[in-house]
């Protein structure tokens, strides 16, 4: 479990290494991550939740395959806005890692995460060979 944060606001020293201008780079790459997926998920549940009432020219009646395609869609899309959501829980969680100075570290292993793939993924949990172990043979233990 990592350590809580500190009562003055300011991050605890990383365990990882990092230095806190490091630090500062992956808060930011996060921070933009998330406004990036937030203004995407806002995009995707007001068409996902926009009906076509007013974009119908004809005084037809909706065909019922037309009604399957677009309940498809509906579902589709908002399927992606959940994983969105996932993702944001998990910057999230990075975020909280950089104040309590646990930010960096494998959840698996307790060893740092190499800095490559933090910058292609700040958000990563796990180093890149516990991942692959994970892959391959189902979800190991956490080292204690």
């Amino acid at each position: 479990m990592a350590p809580p944060v500190p009562d003055n606001g300011k991050p605890r020293k990383n365990a990882a290494g990092f230095s806190s201008r490091d630090l500062e780079h992956f808060g930011e790459l996060l921070r933009a991550k998330r406004r990036e997926i937030l203004g995407d998920m806002r995009s995707m549940e007001h068409e996902a939740l926009n009906t076509s009432g007013g974009s119908n020219l004809s005084n037809l009646p909706i065909h019922m395959a037309d009604m399957g395609t677009d309940n498809y869609e509906q579902e589709f899309t908002l399927g992606l806005v959940e994983k969105d959501r996932q993702l944001v829980r998990e910057i999230n969680g990075a975020l909280a890692k950089l104040k309590n100075g646990s930010y960096g570290i494998c959840e698996g292993t307790g060893k740092p995460i190499n800095r490559e793939r933090l910058e292609y993924q700040p958000w990563a949990r796990f180093s890149i060979e516990y991942a692959r172990k994970m892959e391959r043979g189902g979800r190991p233990g956490p080292a204690l």
